[in-house]
C-alpha cells in the first residue's frame, strides 16, 4: 500500500532562532554602519564647508546642535537660526576679546565687583549714573583723584570696559605709554598705529597722570595730543597730584595751563578718599604672630 501523499510546503522550513538572529543583527549593524559612514561623511563635508567659509562656530557645533534639533523636534529654518545663531554670538565674543586686548586693559575691570563702601566719594548711585555714559555721549572728561591703592585705576578700567561693551572705542594707556607713543610715533610702525587709533578714539583713559617727570618738548607733544581729541574725546584722568600740582611735574605753568584748560572745560572731578586696598589687605611671608 502506497504511503499517503504530504501536502505542498506554502512555507519555507524554518531556521534555527539562533540563525535568524545572527541574519538580523548582520542586517542591522550593516545598516547602522552605512548610516554612522554616511553621517561622518556629511559632517566631514560640512566641516570642510565651514573651514572655507570661517564659519568655526557652526564647524564646531552642528552636530551637538543637530542632535538637539532632533530630540526637540524643530524644523529646518528653525535649525538653521539656531546655527546662525551659534557663529553670531560666537563673532561677537572674539571681538570683545579683541577689543578688550587693543584697549589693555588691566587685569581687574568688572565694574560688577567694585565695592563702593570700601571709598568715599564713589556712592553707587553716581557709579550707576557713570555706567549710563551720558557724559561720554556729551564728551564730557572725568578726573579720578585720590591717593594710592584706592581704586582709581580700577574704576577708570571698568568704565573703559563698560564703554567698550556698549560699542565705543574705549582705550586704557597709562601716561608713560601715551608719551612713549608720541615720542616715537614718526620712527616706529605700531607706535604710529596706536596713535591713529587713539586720535578715532570716543574714551581714553590716561592712568597716573603727572607720576613721570615731562621735559618741555615731552610737554608741547601731551598738550597738542589733547588739544587735537579735545570736545571729541571723552578722557578719564586718574591721578593723585591735585591739577595746581601738575605743574610741578611738567615744568611749564603756560603749558600746564592749557592743558587744564582743555581738560577741565567740561569735566567732572571726582575725589576719592580711604584707606589703601593694598596696604589694608597686605600680605606677609610669616603670617600674623602673636
Amino acid at each position: 500500500m502506497m504511503a499517503p501523499l504530504q501536502p505542498w510546503r506554502t512555507t519555507r522550513p524554518e531556521r534555527p532562532s539562533s540563525l535568524i538572529t545572527q541574519a538580523r543583527g548582520g542586517v542591522l549593524h550593516n545598516l547602522f554602519t552605512h548610516l554612522n559612514t554616511r553621517q561622518m561623511t556629511v559632517k566631514n563635508k560640512i566641516s570642510s564647508h565651514c573651514k572655507q567659509l570661517r564659519l568655526a562656530a557652526i564647524g564646531e557645533q552642528v552636530q551637538q546642535l543637530a542632535d538637539q534639533a532632533s530630540t526637540d523636534g524643530i524644523s529646518y529654518l528653525e535649525f538653521a537660526g539656531k546655527l546662525l545663531d551659534a557663529e553670531v554670538k560666537y563673532r561677537q565674543g572674539r571681538e570683545m576679546q579683541n577689543k578688550i586686548r587693543i584697549a589693555r586693559l588691566p587685569a581687574n575691570h568688572d565694574l560688577q565687583h567694585y565695592d563702593c563702601t570700601t571709598v568715599e566719594g564713589m556712592p553707587s548711585a553716581r557709579l550707576e549714573q557713570l555706567k549710563e555714559l551720558s557724559w561720554l555721549d556729551q564728551n564730557f572728561n572725568l578726573i579720578v583723584m585720590g591717593p594710592s591703592g584706592i581704586g582709581k585705576s580700577y574704576l577708570a578700567a571698568g568704565l573703559c570696559s563698560h564703554a567698550i561693551a556698549e560699542g565705543y572705542r574705549a582705550y586704557f594707556r597709562s601716561m608713560e605709554e601715551i608719551m612713549a607713543m608720541l615720542k616715537t610715533k614718526s620712527i616706529s610702525k605700531p607706535a604710529l598705529t596706536d596713535y591713529r587709533r587713539l586720535s578715532r578714539a570716543h574714551f581714553i583713559v590716561i592712568d597716573d597722570i603727572m607720576m613721570i617727570s615731562i621735559a618741555r618738548n615731552e610737554a608741547n607733544a601731551f598738550f597738542h595730543f589733547v588739544n587735537a581729541l579735545h570736545e571729541k574725546v571723552s578722557f578719564v584722568i586718574t591721578t593723585n597730584k591735585s591739577p595746581k600740582e601738575w605743574v610741578e611735574t611738567i615744568g611749564d605753568e603756560v603749558v600746564t595751563t592749557s592743558i587744564l584748560d582743555r581738560l577741565l572745560y567740561r569735566c567732572e572731578i571726582i575725589k576719592l578718599t580711604g584707606e589703601s586696598y593694598r596696604l589694608k589687605n597686605r600680605k606677609t611671608i610669616f603670617g600674623k604672630t602673636k
